[in-house]
């Protein structure tokens, strides 16, 4: 295990080499959704900047997907801003990340314990799939947890259960998926009911054909372009992705998964987050994959999803109307700021 402190020189160059990091503006999602922040606190820039704050860290990743988790179980904000957040996920001069995760205080007598999570841009989203895997692993390591613990998750997408499993893989209840058009949300026009399945978009000069789910977060999903099953060789990814996240049909904007059926049970996928870009996994984007197939008569409730990081394993179950994801969440190293 490699435990690497951020030191109090390099934190004051964390501060100052990135002062033009800033959250992005609100993104008002009608739908169980928290603002981006900009702005600083200066008494924990201060602390970050003289080395007096006294934060611990550890760094965790689900197939690439990679954040650093601050147990933040002493009081119910987080000891960092959206900015500071935005500046410790820099590759450059932070620490690196997908995004930073905190462990908050319980809302309800329900839950065990909150999750709040800043984008590598500052924003705010409203849940994270390999994000949740990761903190249940964090939290675990750090309480000493044995394999088959459970705990629950207050998110903004609504209460999370992920149970750690004999094998080290991490087995989460996502809940149910959201298919109300309005609700995802999108302007499309729904084609089943009042959901979205397999409508035509025009994006970059390419008919798309869009089914929409919410899991808690909105996702676009991609299956054909231009009447052809999508092949991700064939995607630019750094082209389309920005196109989608941003197109006026999806008010909160949204991610985007682009997805090649190899089998009934086994999709390959790639995705481009809403306020991360292309990272190497997507838990939420994963499970909506497989609802999005189902609906579209393309994948079984039962399906593997291959990413650039690896696979997911996901089940939407037909008696429970629920979705379960299982996958990995490993530690990378420790450090503090």
């Amino acid at each position: 295990m490699i435990s690497t402190p951020v030191t109090a020189s390099s934190s004051a160059t964390l501060v100052a080499r990135r002062s033009s990091c800033i959250g992005p503006p609100s993104r008002a999602t009608g739908h169980r959704s928290r603002p981006a922040v900009g702005g600083r606190r200066a008494r924990v820039v201060l602390a970050m900047a003289t080395g007096t704050a006294g934060i611990q860290f550890k760094k965790y990743h689900g197939l690439g997907n990679d954040f650093v988790l601050i147990d933040n179980r002493h009081q119910s904000e987080p000891v960092l801003s959206p900015e500071e957040s935005c500046k410790l996920c820099d590759r450059n001069f932070g620490v690196g990340g997908d995004g930073v995760i905190f462990a908050l205080p319980p809302t309800s007598a329900s839950s065990d314990f909150t999750m709040r999570i800043y984008n590598s841009d500052g924003s705010e989203p409203e849940m994270c799939g390999n994000g949740i895997r990761c903190l249940a692993r964090f939290v675990a390591d750090v309480d000493g947890a044995e394999a088959g613990q459970e705990y629950r998750i207050d998110t903004l997408a609504g209460l999370i259960r992920p149970v750690m499993q004999a094998d080290g893989q991490v087995r989460v209840d996502m809940g149910e998926p959201i298919l109300e058009g309005m609700q995802v949300p999108t302007t499309l026009e729904p084609t089943q009911g009042t959901t979205v399945v397999a409508r035509e978009l025009e994006v970059d000069g390419k008919s798309w054909t869009v089914s929409t789910v919410s899991m808690g977060n909105p996702h676009a999903l991609v299956y054909s372009v231009d009447g052809r099953p999508v092949k991700l060789d064939e995607v630019d990814l750094f082209r389309v992705g920005p196109m989608f996240e941003s197109h006026p049909v999806f008010p909160a904007k949204t991610n985007t998964e682009f997805v090649e059926v190899l089998s009934p049970g086994h999709v390959r996928m790639m995705v481009w987050e809403r306020g991360a870009g292309r990272t190497l996994a997507c838990g939420t984007g994963a499970c909506a994959t497989v609802v999005a197939g189902v609906l579209e008569g393309k994948t079984d409730r039962r399906c593997r999803v291959d990413l650039p990081g690896g696979p997911l394993f996901i089940e939407w179950d037909e008696a429970t109307n629920k979705i379960f994801m299982t996958g990995p969440a490993e530690f990378v190293f420790s450090g503090g700021l």
